[in-house]
């Protein structure tokens, strides 16, 4: 209940079977386009009669690339150089697209040092892809929110308003 309306609200994951792992031992994606850890977590708001749904999803980035664990607090990140990463993402995408129509991409990883070539990548490959229906923004979390400065959180929700608000 907020200001005297009751309503439902619903909160679902649900976690694909495919390429599940533990952090750092499985990355990337598998030949098919399946995203390691992938989550899709769907908010259902229910308030008289009314429904409403929103769906947000979650999973490794979606190229081959590995994060081997070793004695190092955080493995750096080793992208493929042996395989064509377009086709795996390709799939990835259209699949996304099939499911869940129009993709909003917010990418949080590091922008400097061992994350870097990640961002790049990933950065590279969307507009490669030249899909209208993909759109890509890349948001440095560590940087922007260091020291607990979650008040900086709104210049990622200023660049996502209009595409969230359609």
């Amino acid at each position: 209940s907020i200001n005297g309306k009751c309503f439902d609200w619903l909160l679902i994951s649900r976690r694909s079977c495919f390429r599940a792992g533990v952090r750092y031992y499985v990355r990337g994606i598998d030949s098919e386009g399946h995203a390691a850890n992938f989550v899709e977590t769907e908010q259902i708001v229910h308030y008289r009669g009314s429904k409403a749904s929103f769906v947000q999803t979650r999973g490794s980035i979606p190229f081959f690339w590995s994060q081997r664990p070793n004695l190092k607090y955080k493995p750096k990140p080793q992208i493929s150089k042996s395989v064509n990463h377009m086709d795996g993402f390709q799939r990835h995408f259209d699949s996304q697209i099939i499911s869940y129509g129009k993709q909003m991409i917010v990418n949080l990883v590091n922008q400097k040092g061992s994350e870097k070539p990640l961002e790049q990548t990933f950065s590279k490959m969307v507009n490669s892809m030249a899909n209208g229906m993909v759109r890509y923004v890349a948001f440095d979390f560590h940087k922007e929110c260091s020291r607990m400065r979650w008040d900086r959180l709104q210049i990622l929700m200023d660049q996502l308003a209009d595409q969230q608000d359609e």
